[in-house]
């Protein structure tokens, strides 16, 4: 079996759990955190949304720029319903799905490079890049599921029964 078709198959498990979770967030406590130190509900709400598109940039970009000299660089989408928000997700999940579709496994095993202000800071295969992206995406959904019980909102079942979800 090819790369692409072992991470079309796990995106496709993924992106099950993150619409359940996308679907219940409260779209008016953008700015709730559970401490000081945690990044803003909208915040963490958007990344989980928009983390399907990283898979995207790892194969068709050579690299990420995260602090580009002279500026510019990544802005997230702007959301303030949950139609909007869940249509963002799918957009950013039909680019991973076509970018994986098309990619050869020749092309996973090159090389991606993470930046900060021109400085490489890491360089990976572009196959370690999508798979970390679905452990990254995992951890910040699983995050978000937290703020969720934090807010009383239900939690999705994910990868089996929550204490608000018994059926799997």
């Amino acid at each position: 079996m090819k790369m692409n078709e072992i991470f079309l198959q796990q995106l496709e498990r993924e992106i099950v759990g993150s619409a359940k979770a996308l679907e219940r967030v409260p779209v008016d406590r953008g700015d709730w955190k559970p401490h000081p130190k945690s990044m803003p509900m909208g915040y963490l709400i958007t990344l989980v949304a928009t983390m399907p598109s990283w898979i995207a940039m790892a194969i068709d970009q050579g690299s990420l720029d995260l602090n580009p000299p002279g500026g510019g660089g990544y802005k997230a989408p702007t959301w303030s319903t949950t139609a909007e928000l869940l249509a963002i997700h799918d957009d950013c999940v039909a680019k991973a799905r076509k970018a994986l579709a098309g990619t050869t496994d020749e092309h996973l095993v090159t090389s991606w490079k993470l930046m900060v202000a021109g400085n490489v800071v890491m360089e990976s295969p572009r196959y370690a890049v999508v798979g970390d992206t679905f452990t990254h995406l995992a951890h910040h959904r699983g995050q978000l599921t937290v703020y969720l019980r934090l807010n009383d909102v239900p939690v999705p079942s994910i990868y089996g029964p929550s204490a608000d979800d018994k059926v799997f």
